[in-house]
């Protein structure tokens, strides 16, 4: 079976979009796509970007069309992005990335879920608690987005491994939960020439960053002599809400990396109070 005959097997199955804007293209819908997928013994991911490229919408990406367009589909659909953390703020970005379209997950937290997650983590749940995170946020994402390929790392991050976890990454992301650890990923997404997107709460303060390599922000912000063991979420708690935000704004920075527009928070740090009322971006001071 040729590319050309599941191309028009898609276009068969394809349905006109609703509205006068979308009577030109076909929206294919998921179970024609697990149909073809079995039938050409391919993932669904390699039936997504099949599709995509033959001029056709998944039907579950359509709403992403005004704004990441058909190339940019294309492109999430194709890139990969490294998760360190799947609890208060890394969950809510597997969401993110996962309903986005990104193909492929690395997700790393070697934690079980405990009841205190309850009130903030995306995955916990009474069937949960005792279960290792990245494996039930894997269940889940295979639910919302069957395509995306999820790779569950149950380890703790640290400086001997991160190089063969990262290795297909084209963007990291720091969901961890301390000073410490932060740093060691800083390091070593900087001597892999990867990006990285920073993120922390504590109680309604939380705090975004995109770190290139060169960059030293994370040794800005927490100093390399005597760094805290542990941040101030220890002490101030998070409700549910400032993770939530924060994890948004850092899905939104790796979108804008991976698809070469928007404006990087690089250099900046974008501060949020919610207790305020207040979210500013304002100016590291020293040179990367």
């Amino acid at each position: 079976m040729t590319e050309m005959t599941l191309s028009e097997f898609l276009r068969g199955l394809a349905r006109p979009a609703d509205g006068p804007e979308g009577q030109e293209t076909g929206l294919v819908s998921p179970a024609a796509l697990q149909r073809a997928a079995q039938q050409w013994g391919l993932s669904l991911r390699q039936v997504e970007l099949q599709a995509l490229q033959a001029g056709l919408w998944p039907e579950r990406y359509w709403r992403n069309r005004g704004t990441l367009g058909r190339q940019g589909q294309l492109t999430l659909l194709e890139s990969c992005v490294a998760v360190i953390g799947c609890g208060g703020l890394g969950g809510y970005v597997v969401e993110g990335l996962a309903r986005s379209g990104v193909g492929r997950l690395v997700v790393v937290d070697a934690d079980r879920f405990a009841a205190h997650n309850m009130n903030r983590q995306r995955f916990s749940s009474l069937p949960g608690l005792g279960r290792l995170k990245v494996e039930v946020a894997r269940e889940q994402v295979a639910q919302m987005n069957p395509a995306v390929e999820f790779v569950a790392r149950p380890v703790h991050a640290t400086g001997e491994n991160l190089p063969g976890l990262l290795e297909q990454a084209a963007v990291v992301v720091d969901a961890l939960d301390n000073p410490p650890d932060r740093l060691v990923l800083q390091d070593v997404a900087a001597r892999l020439g990867l990006p990285l997107v920073h993120g922390a709460v504590a109680g309604f303060l939380g705090q975004v960053t995109t770190i290139f390599p060169g960059d030293e922000t994370l040794s800005e912000l927490y100093g390399r002599e005597d760094v805290p063991a542990h941040g101030a979420e220890l002490s101030l708690g998070t409700p549910v809400v400032t993770p939530m935000l924060v994890a948004a704004l850092q899905v939104a920075q790796v979108l804008n990396l991976l698809l070469g527009r928007g404006v990087l928070c690089r250099r900046r740090l974008l501060y949020v109070d919610l207790e305020s009322d207040l979210l500013e971006s304002f100016a590291l001071d020293s040179a990367g």
